[in-house]
């Protein structure tokens, strides 16, 4: 196996983040270390406010740390500069919301056709649609986000995420606002695209039984890491 595969996707080590305000220092998360293969699917579980999303945050350097590092296929992130860091997110990352995070003023086709553009992709509006039928939105495409349902918008989410072709695909409790129905066609859904796409799925969840579909879980305590991380 090239050692480029066998390699870690993503590697964290040492990552602490702290915060200090009026009343003091506070810890939100403490000397995490952690792996995370090419195609594995992780859950990262735990109460709210012990550091999941915080985490999750960071692992897109979307947030800074206040000390450790974290390797994207071998790259520092924090050693970039913001636009390195943007443009390193934009080739090798997707992310889903727990609130969709669509642009209202767009299309369901043209929100997923956005990062395309963004990125220079010639064929957006191709690639796009037929990511939209994938997820069985085809008869969906110029509708806009308040004129679909809270599934149909997750889907688009999910369409937008996979579109790029991540690498790495991060999901802060892409379930949150969904009924359980609807929750359990939208993972069925995400694992699909995981699958076929062999992308590094990390997950935040606090459903148990969403946690156990997953390759490994991991548990975060006061923004302590308890499972094994590797």
């Amino acid at each position: 196996m090239p050692a480029s595969l066998a390699s870690p996707l993503l590697q964290v080590e040492r990552l602490s983040k702290s915060v200090t305000d009026s009343t003091g220092s506070l810890d939100i998360l403490r000397d995490i270390n952690a792996s995370f293969a090419r195609a594995e699917t992780v859950a990262i579980v735990g109460a709210s406010g012990s550091g999941k999303s915080t985490l999750l945050s960071i692992l897109a350097g979307l947030d800074t740390p206040s000390s450790g590092t974290v390797h994207l296929e071998g790259r520092d992130l924090f050693a970039l500069s913001e636009d390195d860091r943007a443009a390193l997110r934009a080739q090798k990352l997707g992310f889903v919301f727990q609130s969709f995070q669509l642009m209202g003023n767009l299309t369901a086709l043209e929100n997923v056709m956005l990062p395309l553009e963004l990125a220079g992709h010639g064929a957006a509006r191709k690639l796009a649609r037929e990511m939209l039928e994938r997820v069985g939105l085809g008869q969906r495409l110029g509708h806009y986000p308040r004129l679909l349902s809270g599934g149909e918008q997750q889907r688009v989410a999910l369409a937008r995420a996979f579109v790029v072709q991540p690498a790495l695909l991060l999901a802060d409790e892409p379930t949150g606002s969904l009924d359980f129905a609807t929750g359990a066609s939208i993972m069925e859904l995400m694992f699909d695209l995981n699958r076929e796409r062999g992308t590094t799925l990390v997950l935040v969840t606090h459903d148990r039984a969403i946690a156990a579909r997953c390759d490994r879980c991991l548990t975060i305590e006061a923004g302590r890491m308890l499972a094994p991380a590797v």
